[in-house]
């Protein structure tokens, strides 16, 4: 069965197996498991009302929903009154839909590529010792006590590997104005 729909505090949700969600407040603690009134299951083929399949869901914990702030106001009188509300709701897991038990491992994750780093800076001359690691901020910072030629390669190295915006204009800016002071 791929989802249920159940009721739960007077209210109806659609949940599948392994799903979260927020519910009125249940008076029960936290970690019980308890069976909600199936009305309807659906999912291979035609949906069925049968209460017989049983949902299993376990509550997580309590929880507060967002705050609402609530103000009246009487124009010329003066009358001002502000107060607030923030539901106290359960949340719950649906372990089971139509007694199939959820799996109880995770699918392992895929490997994600390695991020491709950054070319060592060996690789270009005249680059000041470390430049790949520094931020833009401490390139900015940086610049004015690097030799012109320093100042060059390292705006040749990150037009060709970084392309980082904000280190681009901060080296060709430092370029600029060491033409306009000769």
């Amino acid at each position: 069965m791929t989802y249920a729909i159940i009721e739960v505090a007077g209210k109806q949700y659609r949940v599948r197996e392994g799903e979260k969600l927020l519910v009125d407040r249940l008076a029960r603690d936290d970690g019980t498991s308890f069976s909600p009134t199936v009305l309807l299951v659906g999912g291979d083929g035609e949906p069925t009302f049968e209460p017989a399949d049983a949902v299993t869901a376990r509550v997580v914990g309590a929880v507060k929903g967002p705050k609402i702030q609530i103000g009246k106001y009487k124009k010329r009188t003066g009358y001002r009154r502000h107060t607030g509300f923030r539901a106290s709701l359960t949340q719950i897991e649906i372990e089971s839909i139509g007694g199939s038990t959820s799996r109880a491992t995770a699918k392992p994750k895929a490997e994600k590529p390695a991020k491709a780093e950054t070319p060592e800076v060996a690789e270009a001359p005249g680059v000041p010792s470390g430049y790949a690691d520094l931020t833009i901020a401490q390139i900015k910072d940086a610049v004015g006590a690097w030799s012109h030629d320093e100042v060059r390669s390292a705006l040749e190295f990150e037009r060709e590997h970084g392309k980082r915006k904000g280190a681009i204009a901060a080296l060709e800016s430092a370029l600029d104005h060491e033409e306009d002071e000769s």
